[in-house]
């Protein structure tokens, strides 16, 4: 069981990591899917995306919860049957949930790629990172400004929000493993924390809201 990291945030909120490297047989064991799910898999023609929706299954056994504990709402967002809060993610062959019992909280995990560097004027103003002159710095920072992102607009759920000009991280330096960031929208302004962490190639956070 290749569960790659926990992270206890609090008393009521905890991060789960996995690294998948089973088979796809050896994911399927001990899982029970509702039937919804089981039509979900079965229009994944990438089996690395079967690997990663089970491996999800496995993590959130661990936290005492089965496929059928959990429920999305009409935005995709996703939300546990005991009225806990929870988000997922995955790339390529990690994956992770993060749930809180009180708190509301996203999770993105990235590949960094050099793709990113692209798309990076879509999500960020490219002027916020002229000093960084190594690409490899740049593509990991920029990863992780999408995690950021990408984890707050999972706690916001909500059409019409643009990474662009509604989602702002406040910048952080590269050794740094957290920052704050707001979302305002439609004339309202709410608070999150976010935390990073790089490894093996990936980056990830986890935003929480802000009372």
């Amino acid at each position: 069981m290749p569960l790659y990291k926990t992270l206890t945030v609090s008393d009521s909120t905890k991060v789960l990591l996995w690294k998948v490297t089973e088979s796809e047989d050896e994911l399927s064991k001990g899982i029970s899917l509702t039937p919804n799910c089981q039509n979900r898999m079965l229009d994944m023609k990438s089996e690395m995306h079967r690997r990663a929706f089970l491996s999800i299954r496995h993590l959130l056994g661990l936290q005492g919860y089965e496929d059928k504990n959990l429920i999305y709402n009409e935005f995709g967002k996703p939300h546990l049957d005991d009225g806990n809060h929870i988000s997922i993610s995955h790339s390529h062959n990690f994956t992770g949930i993060i749930i809180s019992s009180s708190l509301q909280v996203g999770i993105d995990i990235e590949k960094q790629r050099d793709k990113i560097l692209r798309i990076a004027h879509k999500f960020t103003p490219l002027q916020e990172y002229r000093t960084i002159a190594n690409t490899e710095a740049l593509i990991q920072k920029l990863t992780q400004v999408w995690c950021a992102k990408e984890s707050l607009y999972k706690i916001y759920a909500t059409p019409g929000l643009s990474f662009l000009n509604h989602i702002i991280v406040n910048d952080f330096a590269m050794e740094d493993l957290r920052t704050s960031a707001n979302i305002i929208y439609k004339g309202e302004k709410s608070n999150y924390a976010v935390s990073f962490d790089n490894f093996e190639g990936f980056s990830f956070a986890y935003a929480i809201k802000e009372s």
